[in-house]
């Protein structure tokens, strides 16, 4: 019997392996400031969602630098110096339109089961966001809560095991290194009010709202992690460097 065929190299990956090509090979030296990922996207024919991956992947490793109001800079190019190898995990991206698709029909789900008792417990969970929120902290405890509350509406341990796996991806180190850039007050405020829509629609009984409200929810969160850098770190490639 053959042996079975490895996984594909994530996306990501792969475009952080062509970066790293081109800087061991000179194209981009330590030092020099890459090109914006709207090139970098057209250059390598995918999406700018998959460059950032690759470029948050070679920050985890330590060989480039985001330098706010600058761009992304080679700081690395010998491999010794990675400070935490990133492997071929999936992807932020690739995770939040996993969730999107799978968590838009347990939101469904619980639009027709959740008893008034289980949807105070999302009213909890949405408390604890905002609390957190008000005390400056991530309100990750009550989003964990949030989703996982939903999912258990379906009674199906295998779709709460996949959710609960999915939803603690955000501890990776790639996630975490997104969050510094794109995790601020405004967004989560956004994010709050958007789970307050989910809760709206399951309080109602009202399934296809539901589900549409958190999938929406799930591609501005895409989106979110998905935008300008903050403060501008993405500059046009005739703005002259930092000094």
């Amino acid at each position: 019997m053959p042996p079975p065929a490895s996984e594909p190299r994530r996306l990501y990956r792969q475009i952080a392996d062509q970066l790293r090509a081109r800087m061991a090979s000179g194209e981009f030296p330590v030092g020099a400031r890459l090109p914006p990922e709207r090139d970098l996207a057209v250059r390598f024919g995918v999406s700018r969602p998959s460059v950032r991956e690759a470029l948050i992947a070679l920050e985890v490793e330590g060989l480039v630098e985001v330098r706010m109001g600058s761009g992304i800079y080679v700081i690395a190019l010998d491999p010794a110096a990675v400070r935490l190898p990133v492997g071929d995990s999936f992807g932020p991206f690739e995770i939040i339109r996993a969730r999107q698709l799978v968590e838009g029909e347990l939101a469904a789900l619980a639009a027709r089961h959740m008893s008034a008792e289980q949807v105070g417990g999302l009213r909890d969970a949405l408390d604890l966001m905002e609390e957190d929120a008000r005390r400056g902290r991530v309100p990750t405890r009550g989003d964990r809560m949030f989703h996982l509350r939903i999912a258990q509406a379906a009674d199906n341990g295998p779709l709460l095991r996949v959710v609960t796996q999915w939803f603690d991806e955000r501890n990776n180190p790639m996630f975490e290194q997104l969050g510094q850039h794109f995790e601020n007050e405004p967004n989560w405020l956004a994010a709050i009010a958007e789970h307050g829509r989910v809760v709206e629609a399951i309080a109602a009984g009202a399934p296809q709202r539901a589900r549409a409200a958190m999938q929406v929810h799930l591609q501005r969160s895409h989106d979110r992690f998905a935008a300008a850098w903050p403060q501008g770190a993405e500059v046009p490639e005739s703005t002259p460097a930092a000094g």
